[in-house]
C-alpha cells in the first residue's frame, strides 16, 4: 500500500477505537439519588405526562394519594407473612403470592437458565407481583390477600377494603389444543361494592413485573417496556433513563430520569421484555390508559453493573353503586418470545418481537427456518440449508453480476486511459466513461444488484436471529448456544477492550465464527475482479475488518449464516472465473445505429 492507503487505514482504525470507547463510557447506569420521588412530585420528563396532583382514591383503598410520599409498610399496612400458592401446568409454574394478590415469580419449566441449573425465572419477589393493583407505581407496600384453591384448580385471592369494597382475583390457565407451550394465564378481577354508599375509583395501575438482561454482554436495547395501542407498537428501553448527551462533543442534552410515564390511547397490551422472554398483560374488557417504568440495578455474577426494568400499566377508573360489581378480564402471557405461539394470540401480541422495518422478511425466514429444523432437527444445519436456499434463489442474478464485474474489469485499462486524457475535465470524463459502458453493453451497477437484494435479507435475519427464542441453547458442532457468540476461550487481562460499545467481561473472548467470517470476506474480496478507482479499492479492502469489529460479538447463528453465504459466493465466483474471459465486442444496438448513420 502507498502512504495515502496507510493513512486511510490508520484513520479508520482510530475512528473505530474512539467510537467504541465513547459508547463504553456512555453505557447506561443508574444514577444515585438521595430519595425516590413519587410521579406527582417529580418534573415530567420528555415523552411523559405528569400525573395529577389532585387527591385520588384507589380501588384497594390503602395507598397514599395526591402528592404525599409513597407509604412504607409501617405507615399504612400491617406486616404479614407472605404465602406462596403454586399454579402449574406442563410448561410453566406460577408462584402466586398473597402480597398484593399477584404472580411473584414465573418458572418456565422447559427452558433452562444460563447455568443450566434450573428453570428460567421471570420477575422476582424483589419487585411488585404481576397483576398487583397499585395506586402509585413507586409504592412498595402491598396489602394482604387471602388465597383459596378452587375446585377447578384455579387460585382465588380476596380482600375487603375499609370502604366495603371486596376485591377478588382469580388466576387460571387457558387450555390449549395440544397442551404444549401453554404460557397463557387468565386473570379475572372483580370489584364488588358491599358498602352502603356509592364508590368512585380513580385510575389505577396494574404491575407488569420486571425484566433483566440474560447475559452480562446483552445489548441494552433488549431490556425494555413495550406497549401496543391504536395498531402501533411502541417501547422504551433502559438507555432512556441516564443523562443524555450530544454525540462526540459530550454536552449534556438532559439530566437523568427516575421513571418513564406516558399516556396511551386505547392500549391493547403492555409488557416487559428482554432478548428472549416477555411478560404481557392484555386487558380483554377494557383499554389501558397509561404506561410506566423504572430502572433498577442488576449485578451479574462476576460481571459489570447492568440495568433491569420494572413496569406498570394504567387502567381507567370506575363507579360502583351499592351491590354492583365491576368485572374485568385480563390475559397474561409469561414465557419465551416464540413467534408461532405469539401469533396465535388475538390482540397483536406477536408485535413484541420487534422485527422492525423488515418484519415480513424476518417472519418468512423464521417460519422457513423452523420448517427446516423440523426436518433436520438441528438449528445449525437448518441455518446452513436456509443459506443454501437463499443463495439458490439469487444464484442466476449473481451469475449476471459476476459476468458484469468481469467485463468491468476488462474495461479498466480503457477507463484509466479516459481518466488520464480528461483529468482536467471531470464532466467530459464522466460522459466518455458512460459512453464506453454503453458501447460495450456493460451495466456499471449490475454487480451491486445482488448485494442490494441481500441487504434486506441480512437485516431481516439480524432482527430474527437476535430475538428467536428457538435458537437459545441450540448447539452446533463446537457452538454451545447459537443465540450467543461462540466463544471458545477468553484471553484474561484484556477486558478493557470494548466490544459493541460494552467492555467485555473477564477478558477478550475468542469467537471462531466471526473470525472465519472475516477470513472468508478477505478471500472473497481478493477473488472479486477489480473495479472502480484506486481509492475505492482501498476502502473496500478495509471493509472486512470493519464488518468483523461490528459483528464480532453478535449471535453465532448470524455469523454462521454470513460465513456460509460467503463460502457459497466464493464457490460460485470460482466457477464463473473458470468460464472463458469476456470479449469486449461493440453492443449490437450501437452497431445497428452506426450502420444506420452511414446509410
Amino acid at each position: 500500500m502507498d502512504r495515502q492507503a496507510w493513512i486511510a487505514v490508520t484513520l479508520c482504525v482510530i475512528g473505530l477505537v474512539a467510537w467504541q470507547f465513547y459508547m463504553a463510557s456512555h453505557a447506561p447506569r443508574v444514577q444515585p439519588t438521595a430519595a425516590v420521588a413519587t410521579p406527582s412530585a417529580s418534573p415530567a420528563p420528555e415523552a411523559q405526562s405528569a400525573p395529577s396532583a389532585t387527591p385520588t382514591r384507589s380501588p384497594v383503598g390503602d395507598a397514599a394519594v395526591g402528592v404525599a410520599p409513597a407509604p412504607t409498610p409501617a405507615e399504612s399496612i400491617e406486616t404479614f407473612e407472605e404465602k406462596i400458592e403454586p399454579l402449574r401446568n406442563a410448561s410453566v409454574e406460577l408462584r402466586l403470592t398473597n402480597r398484593g394478590g399477584g404472580i411473584s415469580e414465573v418458572h418456565l419449566l422447559n427452558h433452562a437458565d444460563e447455568k443450566g441449573q434450573g428453570a428460567v425465572v421471570l420477575n422476582s419477589a424483589d419487585h411488585p407481583p404481576i397483576g398487583a393493583i397499585l395506586e402509585q407505581p413507586l409504592a412498595r407496600a402491598l396489602p394482604e390477600f387471602t388465597a383459596t384453591r378452587q375446585a377447578d384448580g384455579s387460585v382465588q385471592f380476596e380482600r375487603r377494603t375499609p370502604q366495603g369494597i371486596v376485591v377478588q382475583k382469580r388466576f387460571s390457565f387457558v387450555p390449549t389444543a395440544d397442551n404444549e407451550d401453554n404460557f397463557v394465564t387468565e386473570m379475572q378481577l372483580d370489584f364488588r361494592n358491599e358498602g352502603a354508599a356509592p364508590y368512585t375509583a380513580a385510575e389505577y395501575f396494574l404491575a407488569l413485573g420486571s425484566t433483566v438482561p440474560l447475559h452480562p454482554n446483552d445489548m441494552t436495547v433488549y431490556t425494555r417496556l413495550v406497549w401496543f395501542a391504536s395498531g402501533k407498537v411502541k417501547s422504551t428501553d433502559v438507555n432512556w433513563f441516564p443523562a443524555q448527551s450530544y454525540p462526540v462533543i459530550g454536552v449534556e442534552k438532559r439530566g437523568p430520569k427516575e421513571f418513564f410515564q406516558e399516556r396511551v390511547n386505547s392500549g391493547d397490551w403492555a409488557g416487559m421484555s428482554n432478548q428472549f422472554f416477555t411478560t404481557l398483560l392484555t386487558p380483554l374488557t377494557a383499554k389501558a390508559t397509561e404506561v410506566w417504568a423504572r430502572p433498577f440495578d442488576v449485578n451479574h455474577e462476576g460481571g459489570r453493573p447492568l440495568l433491569g426494568l420494572e413496569g406498570a400499566m394504567g387502567m381507567p377508573g370506575f363507579q360502583l353503586q351499592p351491590g354492583e360489581t365491576n368485572s374485568l378480564h385480563f390475559q397474561i402471557y409469561a414465557g419465551p418470545k416464540i413467534y408461532n405461539r405469539l401469533a396465535k394470540l388475538e390482540h397483536g401480541e406477536a408485535e413484541i418481537m420487534n422485527f422492525g422495518f423488515f418484519k415480513l422478511i424476518s417472519q418468512a425466514l423464521l417460519n422457513f427456518l423452523n420448517l427446516l429444523h423440523g426436518w433436520v432437527k438441528n438449528y445449525g444445519f437448518a441455518i446452513i440449508l436456509l443459506t443454501a436456499c437463499v443463495k439458490g434463489v439469487l444464484w442466476p442474478l449473481q451469475n449476471k453480476a459476476n459476468k458484469s464485474m468481469r467485463r468491468m474489469s476488462a474495461l479498466a485499462p480503457k477507463m484509466q486511459a479516459l481518466k488520464e486524457k480528461y483529468k482536467d475535465d471531470p464532466t467530459r470524463m464522466n460522459t466518455e466513461v458512460m459512453k464506453l459502458y454503453k458501447e460495450h453493453g456493460v451495466n456499471p451497477v449490475g454487480g451491486c444488484l445482488p448485494m442490494m437484494i441481500q441487504i434486506p435479507i441480512f437485516f431481516g435475519l439480524f432482527s430474527m436471529l437476535g430475538q428467536a427464542a428457538e435458537l437459545r441453547n441450540a448447539s452446533f458442532l463446537w457452538v454451545r448456544d447459537l443465540s450467543q457468540p461462540d466463544t471458545l476461550f477468553t484471553i484474561p487481562g484484556m477486558g478493557w477492550i470494548p466490544i459493541l460499545g460494552n467492555p467485555v467481561v473477564g477478558g477478550l473472548p475468542i469467537n471462531i465464527l466471526p473470525l472465519l467470517m472475516g477470513a472468508s470476506n478477505v478471500w472473497l474480496m481478493r477473488m472479486t475482479p477489480n473495479t472502480g478507482d484506486a481509492m475505492q479499492r482501498r476502502v473496500m479492502m478495509f471493509m472486512p475488518l470493519i464488518f468483523l469489529v461490528f459483528c464480532y460479538n453478535f449471535a453465532a447463528a448470524l455469523a454462521l449464516y454470513y460465513t456460509t453465504q460467503n463460502l457459497f459466493t466464493i464457490l460460485q465466483l470460482w466457477h464463473n472465473q473458470r468460464q472463458p474471459a469476456p470479449v469486449l465486442d461493440i453492443a449490437p444496438t450501437t452497431t445497428k445505429r452506426a450502420r444506420k448513420g452511414r446509410s
